[in-house]
């Protein structure tokens, strides 16, 4: 059974940088396409990233991609995602959520992910 626990949320100032890891255990990630996810209060939950079994297949949504990155260490079996220049409208519960993958790119869509991790807070407030 694949487990995944995200770390790294907190609470920051607007501009400010945080770096959420989301590490798994069970399996490799080898064969596993990340995403990463976020609901804020009342909202839907949002595809923010995602990033394929190649190091090279990665996706960001457009009100992050100029701030964010996603990154993978399949031998640390984490994923990375490293926010910068944090907005008070990030702020939200980020999800990281895997799912086995062999094609290109990766998949931004909720449902087509099986595992998904408990959830990290980021609060970004002066």
């Amino acid at each position: 059974q694949l487990q995944l626990v995200e770390s790294g949320g907190g609470l920051v100032q607007p501009g400010g940088s945080l770096r959420l890891s989301c590490a798994a255990s069970g399996f490799t990630l080898d064969y596993y396409a990340i995403g990463w996810f976020r609901q804020a209060p009342g909202k839907e939950r949002e595809g923010v990233s995602c990033i394929g079994t190649s190091d090279k297949s990665t996706y960001l949504a457009d009100f992050v991609k100029d701030r964010f990155t996603i990154s993978r260490d399949n031998a640390k079996n984490t994923v990375y995602l490293q926010m910068n220049v944090l907005k008070p409208e990030d702020t939200a519960v980020y999800y990281c959520a895997a799912v086995i993958y062999y094609g290109m790119g990766c998949p931004n869509v909720r449902d087509y992910y099986t595992d998904w991790g408990q959830g990290t807070q980021v609060t970004v407030s002066s």
